[in-house]
């Protein structure tokens, strides 16, 4: 009887040994899934450099019915996106997210293409139940260095002040509405520490000197720029993009302007802009806008 009586309890403390193993072992794989766990702005750049890497596993991202483009070259849904990719020159398509950022259901990223030809581009998708339901984007050919020997897309890439998003969104709504929508530029210093702004975009030099030489010779050759509306503020921390519409040198125009914001001023900025085209050469009716 001793025997069984032990026998008994030799088996109950294995029973339990291992159910102990067996729950341990559960919690520690769903804290590794946990971990695993890609954010939306991680989804966001694993997708783009997918273009050249070839990781199919990235669609999975894209909600499969339910996929709205505003790229008006591409056709809407799923199939859209597919055809592009079927489409591919021959050596296929390059992607190297610089900069990548979210807000809310919203992610944005700064990228270097070789999408039929070099290009730059910022990409925004908006997403829902971890899946990206929503995309837009603006794409220009890469250009020369600037005045100051500053390309499009080098400069600062940290990300700080996570508790200021908010504080530097409002700075840069309010700048895009005050000087650049409703030509305050008298109050342009509000914006500024003085001199100190670095530019990264193609035609102008650094600091507000720099910009003003470049507005100077625009107007000598008669290019005008003007912001008529902006759509929407996207921003994290002390990066903060600027979706605009307008007009430039006479073509209707979409603005992607990216700002760096440090103690309290615009610092660094980057841009794209894109002629739209006509309606009748759209493959999709969402409208470049439409947030």
């Amino acid at each position: 009887m001793k025997q069984i009586i032990a026998t008994v309890a030799i088996g109950l403390l294995i029973v339990s040994c291992s159910t102990k193993q067996k729950a341990l072992t559960t919690k520690n794989t769903e804290k590794m899934e946990s971990k695993t766990e890609l954010t939306n702005k991680e989804k966001s750049s694993a997708l783009l450099e997918s273009l050249e890497n070839g990781d199919k596993s990235t669609i999975a991202y894209i909600n499969p019915t339910n996929y709205k483009q505003h790229n008006l070259g591409v056709a809407d849904g799923l199939e859209g996106f597919g055809a592009v990719l079927q489409n591919a020159p021959e050596g296929g398509f390059k992607a190297k997210v610089i900069r990548s950022f979210q807000d809310g259901n919203y992610t944005f990223s700064h990228t270097i293409y070789d999408f039929f030809g070099p290009k730059v581009g910022f990409d925004i998708f908006k997403y829902e139940n971890g899946q990206i339901v929503e995309h837009w984007d603006n794409l220009s050919e890469i250009t020369a260095i600037n005045p100051s020997n500053r390309t499009q897309t080098d400069g600062s890439t940290t990300l700080s002040d996570l508790d200021k998003t908010n504080s530097n969104k409002e700075l840069v709504k309010d700048f895009v509405n005050t000087v650049l929508v409703n030509s305050g530029f008298d109050k342009m210093g509000n914006y500024f520490d003085g001199d100190n702004y670095i530019q990264h975009n193609s035609m102008i030099g650094d600091g507000l000197s720099g910009l003003g030489k470049a507005l100077e010779k625009m107007a000598k050759n008669g290019i005008t720029m003007v912001y008529e509306k902006n759509h929407i503020v996207l921003g994290e921390g002390n990066f903060v993009l600027a979706v605009s519409e307008g007009q430039f040198a006479g073509k209707h125009t979409s603005f992607y302007d990216l700002f760096r914001i440090e103690n309290g001023k615009i610092a660094e900025h980057w841009d794209v802009m894109e002629t739209i085209a006509p309606t009748t050469e759209h493959k999709n009716s969402n409208g470049k806008f439409n947030f």
